[in-house]
């Protein structure tokens, strides 16, 4: 780390929170810096002693099933979205969804209100896997198998190599596993070489999997299972 470093980052830079809880705990006076409250932007030197004043809030993690005509964010006018059905289904309201899902697609999402997770999550540079059940609209070849393995190009981007398992009971259906989730990716992936998706489901993320949960049903992420997911975001 390079210092002066402002005091955001340098928490963040510890994996003790995310930058805007950061900032949001210097608001409520939980920050100080060499005995003293921190303020807003102030900046770090090497060996200053930065701490946590009381308690902070306890991460959760979920694995939650999204399903088809729920939004991820931002609802439009009419729309549901996530938030809204746990506070009403379940009354929860201190997570929020890491990521996006088409509104049409359905699966897994992870929900939490850990912050620092969001970036390494997110970034395709880290080539963290998710896996896809997908059916479309007419039978797959190995011509389709090959390209979709080798990276298609969707308007002047060419998709990073995936893995493809052919389904042995439906030979319109398959697996798909891809490292990065450029908007409406698969769909536009099927598009680019003639096929229309029908149905799309996210099956798993890194090494969590949506198992046996049902639309709107959730589970926590804890154990070895939560202990393994935050290694592999270095965290």
């Amino acid at each position: 780390m390079e210092f002066p470093m402002r005091i955001n980052k340098f928490l963040a830079h510890k994996n003790i929170v995310s930058r805007r809880e950061a900032d949001a705990l210097i608001v409520e006076k939980k920050v100080t810096v060499n005995g003293k409250q921190a303020v807003m932007g102030q900046k770090i030197e090497e060996g200053d002693a930065v701490e946590i004043v009381g308690e902070i809030e306890s991460k959760s993690y979920l694995a939650y099933y999204k399903g088809r005509g729920v939004v991820s964010h931002s609802p439009a006018l009419g729309e549901t979205d996530i938030a809204s059905k746990l506070a009403k289904d379940y009354g929860i309201s201190h997570v929020f969804p890491v990521g996006r899902l088409d509104k049409d697609s359905e699966g897994l999402m992870i929900l939490s209100n850990d912050g620092r997770m969001t970036s390494p999550l997110l970034d395709p540079k880290l080539n963290h896997e998710k896996e896809y059940e997908v059916l479309v609209d007419k039978k797959i070849n190995n011509m389709f198998v090959r390209a979709m393995e080798a990276g298609v190009d969707i308007e002047g981007y060419r998709t990073k190599k995936a893995t493809v398992i052919a389904s042995t009971q439906n030979d319109k259906r398959f697996r798909l596993t891809i490292t990065e989730g450029k908007k409406h990716q698969i769909r536009r992936m099927c598009v680019a070489l003639g096929f229309q998706v029908q149905s799309l489901k996210r099956i798993r993320i890194m090494n969590i999997k949506i198992g046996k949960l049902k639309p709107n049903q959730y589970r926590k992420i804890e154990g070895a299972e939560l202990e393994t997911f935050l290694k592999k975001l270095g965290l």
